[in-house]
């Protein structure tokens, strides 16, 4: 039926629905009955994470929607959630698990990622930080996590294990000390930021790819203005009116198409709709390649920055670092950059970043050219 066809095969014999239900920023009060809504058009795999602070909300939706007696059967359903960057100490690895499956009120998890390759320090502070803003981060390695989270399988409170934000070196890294293998990696990805050679990569080593932002991420409070935006592209716009679809509805047949898991979020029905319908056309290799040239290596969501307030000169030396960073990754053909206008920008993104509550890693040791997440 369509759910066989709308799916991708994990490695352990699991069947992993190409659209899913993301949650990442949607309000607890809103999520509940987008997810019920989810559930009545058809949506079989649901994104979670302990982070997003509504895993409970989330569980009254499936306690009330999912299971025995209810509109579906748990087995049908696809629940993800990710492990914090405090809790990958291991034994603070299997009580985050469970912390997660009481919120989310389930017995088991189809599929469970190590969040971010790094750890903070350890403790229910989520953002551990320093006097002087920066996040104070535990010398835990992802390798000893790992070895914990293959436990939770044996124990049958997890199916599938797999990774978030980790670069192809990290995925081997895993790969070379792992007895259960990693699944899935989710990264963000959209045309702008297309990350073949990660997928290829991932798909050579049999694990599946799940996008995150498959939609370009236009949400986000620290945007800045003059920044190209993905669904309003002119390619992305002649083939919406082509096919008589949404410009989403394109982003989201894309990576259908090369076989990548999207989880885009919404919590308005008619876009939930939408979203999930996207099994009934079909792409040309010509037009999937002019879908394809759009990639800049352009990242929506810079690994939470966080600026040191130490000294003045140390600060304008990490901002130059982002700065170049940013706009390399968004403009590789153009070497010389105007550091004025592109610090003025970035300024502006911290600026509204620090408003918002939010981080921003330190970035040194970065490799402005390197399309990865790869922080030390």
């Amino acid at each position: 039926g369509t759910m066989a066809a709308s799916c991708v095969l994990l490695h352990t014999g699991q069947k992993m629905p190409l659209i899913g239900l993301g949650t990442w920023k949607s309000e607890p009060g809103q999520v509940k009955a987008a997810i019920k809504y989810a559930l009545s058009v058809g949506y079989r795999h649901i994104d979670c994470a302990a982070i997003y602070g509504n895993e409970t909300e989330i569980g009254e939706a499936l306690k009330e929607n999912v299971g025995p007696g209810k509109a579906v059967p748990r087995e049908e359903v696809f629940v993800t959630s990710k492990l914090w960057n405090t809790k990958h100490r291991a034994e603070d690895v299997e009580p985050a698990l469970r912390k997660t499956l009481a919120d989310l009120q389930l017995d088991y998890l189809d599929l469970y990622l190590i969040h971010w390759p790094y750890a903070f320090e350890q403790g229910d502070n989520p953002f551990p930080k320093n006097d002087d803003g920066t996040i104070r981060y535990d010398s835990t390695h992802y390798k000893e996590t790992w070895k914990a989270l293959e436990a939770l399988v044996a124990k049958g409170l997890v199916r599938a294990l797999g990774l978030s934000n980790f670069s192809s070196r990290q995925i081997d890294d895993v790969l070379s000390v792992a007895s259960v293998r990693p699944a899935v990696l989710q990264v963000e990805c959209h045309p702008y930021l297309a990350q073949s050679e990660l997928i290829a990569h991932c798909h050579a080593r049999g694990l599946e790819v799940t996008a995150y932002s498959p939609l370009g991420s236009s949400d986000r409070a620290w945007r800045d203005p003059n920044e190209p935006v993905l669904l309003e592209e002119p390619v992305i716009l002649a083939l919406a009116k082509k096919y008589n679809r949404s410009p989403a509805q394109i982003l989201l047949r894309w990576q259908v198409q090369r076989k990548v898991i999207s989880i885009p979020k919404s919590v308005t029905p008619s876009r939930i709709l939408q979203n999930i319908q996207v099994f009934d056309f079909t792409f040309s290799p010509e037009e999937m390649k002019q879908i394809d040239a759009l990639n800049k290596n352009c990242r929506f969501i810079i690994p939470m920055l966080t600026v040191s307030v130490s000294t003045p000169r140390v600060r304008s030396e990490r901002i130059l670092a982002y700065v170049s960073l940013a706009t390399r990754s968004c403009h590789p053909q153009k070497e010389r950059v105007n550091k004025i206008t592109g610090a003025s920008t970035l300024l502006i993104r911290l600026i509204c970043l620090v408003k918002h509550g939010i981080d921003v890693f330190s970035l040194r040791n970065t490799r402005p050219r390197d399309a990865e997440c790869d922080l030390p």
